[in-house]
């Protein structure tokens, strides 16, 4: 049988929409991504493609005026600190200042990098006090970032990015601590937000602890490019509600591994530099081990943020 909404409801339905507020759409964009392997756009398999933030560069140029994009401030890796200190650099300060849209990422590495995860067992566990002090540690980082961009970027509306569960390949009996841990680190993320004045992107409704569809690789933390399309979906919600990633707009894979990043950059330095690089003992390659590689992992490489011209339009 039919359910029928009451006139009532309706009117507080109706009532709601009409309180939602939206930031005014910047015309022309000016888009800058910050924070860790998330908006550098990491792939399930050690490589860097298409993330979030491509995403929305994407569906802001099919849509309006995009005076430029940037993710040279998203590194896999990066911590709320790392993250906080990536924005103080001159470069950074003057990328900033010409920005009037920044989405930030930042958080999960410092709570996820205590999770013991084994992809073979399905088992996840972790130390709840080391646990507590990184949600602290991370939330005074938090606060701080957001301190900073006011100041930075002055005209920029600011959208802090949430998280996912990113272990939806364990059992369930193993999921309830690390759920929670994470739903405590988005309230954090949250109530920075509205202490800053900024808009918090509400991601893990769109994944919830079962979607082995959007993070298909049980030894890895990293979305596919159907992941980010939910949270560009997400941050689009908050940005107007109109515009919208279809998935007949997904790009094609392109992804870029890390050892290419690594070479590219290798290829750039001056020959001596680049020889001391290769003296340098090889990292122990752990491709094959069962353990779920740890959240937003990555080497610090200085050019992990592929950059994408955007023509001026």
């Amino acid at each position: 049988m039919k359910k029928i909404m009451s006139a009532a409801a309706v009117g507080l339905l109706l009532t709601a929409m009409a309180n939602t507020v939206f930031a005014e759409p910047q015309i022309p964009a000016a888009y800058v991504a910050i924070g860790d392997s998330l908006a550098a756009g990491q792939t399930p398999n050690r490589a860097i493609d298409s993330g979030y933030a491509d995403l929305i560069a994407q569906e802001l140029t099919r849509n309006q005026p995009l005076a430029f994009y940037s993710k040279d401030l998203a590194f896999p890796g990066f911590t709320a600190s790392d993250v906080l200190e990536s924005i103080e650099s001159d470069e950074a300060k003057e990328l900033l200042g010409s920005a009037n849209i920044i989405t930030v990422s930042a958080g999960a590495n410092d709570l996820l990098r205590l999770v013991q995860a084994n992809a073979a067992e399905g088992a996840l566990s972790f130390e709840e006090i080391p646990a507590d002090y990184a949600l602290n540690a991370a939330r005074k980082n938090v606060e701080k970032i957001l301190s900073e961009l006011e100041e930075l970027a002055p005209s920029a509306d600011v959208y802090v990015m949430g998280y996912y569960f990113a272990y939806p390949h364990a059992r369930d009996s193993q999921k309830q601590g690390t759920a929670k841990q994470l739903e405590q680190l988005n309230a954090i993320l949250e109530q920075e937000a509205e202490q800053a004045g900024v808009t918090f992107v509400d991601v893990a409704g769109r994944f919830g602890e079962d979607a082995v569809d959007l993070v298909p690789n049980s030894g890895d933390v990293h979305p596919n490019l159907d992941g980010y399309q939910e949270m560009a979906n997400a941050f689009f919600e908050q940005y107007g509600g109109e515009l919208k990633v279809e998935d007949t707009e997904l790009p094609e894979p392109a992804p870029v591994t890390f050892e290419e990043i690594q070479q590219m950059q290798e290829e750039e330095q001056p020959s001596g530099e680049a020889d001391e690089a290769q003296e340098e003992p090889a990292k122990e390659d752990t491709s094959d081990n069962d353990s779920a590689a740890k959240p937003f992992e990555g080497e610090k490489l200085d050019y992990l943020a592929i950059r994408q011209a955007l023509p001026l339009i």
